[in-house]
């Protein structure tokens, strides 16, 4: 399955392979330098851990690179008043009684637990392009489903701030 992103996502992963592969990758082959230098490598701790380290920036640049190159794009064409990418929806569930905010996100920044849904998730389906009052039915299987209804929908400067700090 290919990951949606916004153009955004993929920005700030270009970005952080940059980083890595600029700043990151010579400071740690250094350090895996100096401390292969210190003696036995079997019994050196210190050239594990950098070693180890270096590793992981590479497999990271790696996953950020797979991500980028496998991923689909996904513009967010919402009004200024629709639910969509990157904007903050207030939702009343009748059958629960409780009121709910959450922010619709692309499938790279997902988190249930902070409030960021994915367009992806079942209840981002059924959001997008829906406006303050409307009720929209969330389909979670064949055999259930809820109702929900929009309260408001918030800018996505404020939203977008907030799932910055998620990435």
């Amino acid at each position: 399955m290919n990951n949606k992103l916004t153009r955004k996502d993929i920005e700030e992963m270009q970005a952080e392979i940059d980083h890595r592969k600029l700043v990151e990758r010579p400071k740690l082959l250094e350090e895996v330098k100096e401390t292969r230098a210190q003696g036995d490598l079997s019994e050196n701790f210190e050239y594990h851990v950098a070693k180890r380290a270096k590793n992981q920036n590479e497999s990271r640049i790696r996953f950020l690179e797979r991500m980028i190159k496998t991923a689909k794009i996904i513009e967010d064409d919402a009004a200024d008043n629709e639910a969509g990418i990157n904007k903050k929806v207030t939702l009343y569930i009748p059958e629960d009684d409780v009121e709910e905010t959450y922010v619709i996100v692309s499938t790279m920044r997902q988190d249930s637990l902070k409030g960021l849904i994915s367009v992806e998730s079942p209840l981002g389906k059924a959001l997008l392009h829906h406006k303050e009052g409307d009720v929209v039915n969330v389909r979670v299987s064949a055999d259930y489903s809820y109702q929900a209804v929009i309260r408001k929908v918030e800018g996505s400067e404020e939203a977008e701030e907030a799932t910055l700090r998620n990435y």
